[in-house]
């Protein structure tokens, strides 16, 4: 049973509620006490106003804990309700009160609920016992001032009839009421615990958000910054080798720095000014498509890594998303040949198209690059996932090394898609390639 929820415990108004409630109804008590010996409803043969006080005190005041010890609660003013009825103390509204108050305690404040029921048809049980009990004494008493006894359907059977109905509706509703109060407490604790579930889930959810809207900020940046700083450190060694005996070569290298440094710049300004702008796109905004991939290969030619490229398959419609990180992926691989790779390296970009997926693969000669997977090839996995791709990092067996990423694609319309832009870029960037 240690699974088994429980209600929540009650307030500490509501223990000081309970404690009103039996100061009220000790007063109402006493009162009806001497109301009723003064009214004469059991006659002259009455015990002494004292035991009538004694028997208030014992229906009303253990009402006070009624909700700490509902079980013992119930039991003690039972017996004192049958104890006060017997003895003919002269009260006869409160203690019915008394009794359902604490029979509807139980049902509504017990966790185990066996326990509950059982205590509860005790109770009920023991009452109709009794009544049984003094219904026969009653009807064998040879007493004439009474009600008539005569006939199957006498006064006298009406009136016991009619009090074991009363009794029957009177503890059949408070065991109902009971259990739907404990019913309905049970429905907010569970309300209450999925609202707050909910919440933690809210506030985790953010979290991921955020988490993932840093992630991706910092592969942007990284893209952004590693592309063009890798590139400017070539042109400025470049420079400082040539600066002595070739001028014009080092004032040309410092052009491509200064150049590089714009791009850098420009490129950073437009993140910025989108992450700053509430109703802008994302980081991730397809202003880089599959047809600046020659653009890229042109870059590396003029940065000292000889790089050629290839449309393999008839080009079709990407998602524009899917080509961004293409695109970013393209770039990594080349910044990080060009990086690590030796001074003779060369690489190669294949952009491949298929019936049911688009395919860049990235490889370049000289020496293999670092095991450790940089923040580089940690955006290209990422990137790579996002799409809904899978990538394949690492040396090659014949030396170099080889970034391959593979996206699945919808099948391609009937209709010839119209993507010979990439083609035309292609063709107008390998006029420009350095071998």
């Amino acid at each position: 049973m240690t699974d088994q929820p429980r209600r929540p415990r009650p307030t500490a108004a509501g223990l000081r509620g309970d404690i009103l409630l039996a100061g009220v109804l000790f007063v109402a008590a006493v009162i009806s006490v001497a109301l009723g010996q003064i009214a004469g409803i059991y006659g002259d043969d009455v015990p002494h106003l004292m035991w009538g006080l004694a028997y208030g005190a014992a229906l009303t005041l253990p009402l006070a804990v009624r909700r700490r010890f509902p079980e013992v609660v119930l039991l003690v003013v039972a017996v004192a309700f049958f104890v006060g009825v017997t003895f003919r103390i002269p009260e006869v509204y409160v203690g019915n009160v008394a009794v359902f108050i604490a029979m509807y305690t139980v049902g509504a404040w017990v966790d185990d609920r066996r326990r509950a029921t059982l205590v509860r048809l005790i109770v009920i049980g023991g009452m109709f016992v009794w009544l049984t009990v003094v219904t026969f004494q009653a009807a064998t008493v040879d007493d004439e001032s009474g009600l008539s006894r005569a006939g199957l359907f006498s006064p006298f059977a009406a009136y016991m009839l009619m009090n074991f109905l009363v009794n029957a509706g009177f503890f059949g509703g408070a065991y109902y009421f009971g259990e739907r109060a404990y019913a309905q407490a049970m429905q907010q604790t569970a309300l209450r615990a999925r609202t707050d579930e909910l919440e933690r889930e809210r506030e985790l959810t953010a979290a991921q958000a955020v988490a993932l809207d840093r992630v991706r900020i910092a592969r942007e940046l990284h893209d952004v910054v590693a592309h063009h700083v890798s590139a400017m450190g070539v042109q400025a060694g470049a420079a400082r080798t040539v600066l002595d005996r070739d001028p014009a070569a080092a004032r040309q290298a410092l052009v491509g720095v200064e150049e590089s440094a714009r791009s850098a710049l420009a490129e950073l300004r437009q993140l910025l000014e989108t992450l700053r702008t509430p109703d802008a796109a994302s980081p991730d905004d397809p202003t880089l498509r599959l047809t600046a991939l020659p653009d890229l290969v042109v870059h590396a030619n003029e940065n000292g890594l000889p790089t050629s490229f290839d449309i393999v398959g008839d080009p079709r419609e990407v998602p524009e998303i899917v080509q961004v990180n293409l695109y970013r992926i393209t770039q990594e691989a080349l910044t990080n040949a060009r990086r690590h790779g030796s001074a003779d390296a060369v690489a190669d970009v294949r952009l491949r198209y298929t019936d049911a997926a688009v395919e860049v693969e990235i490889t370049n000669t000289g020496r293999v690059q670092p095991g450790r997977a940089g923040l580089g090839i940690v955006g290209m996995r990422e990137r790579a996932a996002a799409s809904g791709g899978t990538i394949e990092v690492g040396p090659r067996d014949r030396g170099g090394f080889l970034v391959r990423v593979r996206v699945p694609l919808a099948p391609p319309p009937d209709t010839d898609g119209g993507s010979a832009a990439i083609a035309a870029a292609a063709a107008s960037a390998a006029a420009g390639v350095v071998a």
